[in-house]
């Protein structure tokens, strides 16, 4: 009943934080500059932070309608994905982006979307591990949004000469070969992210599979 009271309390309060620091930041930019809609959801940390969100409060609902609900593979892969684009967020953040000026982001919206969320969203992963066993062949569609993204950006980037990120703008990376040297280091991590989640879910989920089995027999003697 904790464990199940405090998944609910956090899926709740981070995903309708999260929402709020959007529309925020978004008041804010159109306040202090020039706001463009499709500029501020061309943002790969914008739309994978909305995608936890609705996520999370989806889940926390679900929670407090249900005390006992049968396994869905579905679920588990929604789940696995928001984690996986959440940590690649992270990563690419902190590796590529950290020493980036943010312009009008306000810093605590910077600090909730790019280090809070990530580490909320792995961590309620690993606490509430895959509820069914996933297979590698199962998360491929996982990457069908960062693979629209890429050509939707590149194409709308040459178009309008904006581009969310410099590691994708040509001019900034010596050409469109440095942006796929970049593209493809992403990849590279993409794949190992996505190995390292279904490999720790399915690790978790057994270790508590188990443990549960052992608490049922002590309660049957």
């Amino acid at each position: 009943m904790h464990k199940r009271a405090f998944l609910i309390t956090l899926r709740l309060l981070f995903g309708t934080a999260v929402l709020i620091a959007i529309i925020i930041q978004a008041i804010h930019t159109a306040k202090v500059g020039v706001f463009n809609t499709t500029n501020y959801l061309s943002y790969f940390t914008n739309l994978s932070n909305i995608v936890a969100a609705f996520v999370l409060i989806i889940s926390g609902l679900s929670l407090l309608k249900l005390n006992h609900r049968r396994a869905d593979v579905t679920d588990d892969l929604i789940r696995g994905a928001a984690t996986l684009y959440m940590v690649i967020v992270g990563i690419v953040y902190v590796l590529l982006l950290s020493n980036e000026a943010v312009g009008l982001m306000l810093p605590w919206v910077n600090i909730l979307l790019h280090y809070i969320m990530p580490a909320v969203v792995l961590a309620d992963w690993l606490f509430q591990p895959p509820r069914t066993k996933l297979s590698l062949r199962q998360t491929l569609p996982w990457f069908i949004f960062p693979l629209v993204y890429l050509p939707y950006t590149l194409i709308r980037g040459h178009q309008t000469y904006w581009y969310p990120y410099p590691f994708l703008n040509p001019i900034k990376v010596d050409g469109y070969l440095g942006v796929a040297m970049y593209c493809v280091a992403i990849l590279a991590a993409f794949i190992v992210v996505s190995w390292g989640i279904v490999w720790l879910g399915n690790r978790l989920r057994a270790e508590s599979s188990a443990e549960s089995s052992v608490e049922r027999r002590n309660k049957q003697r």
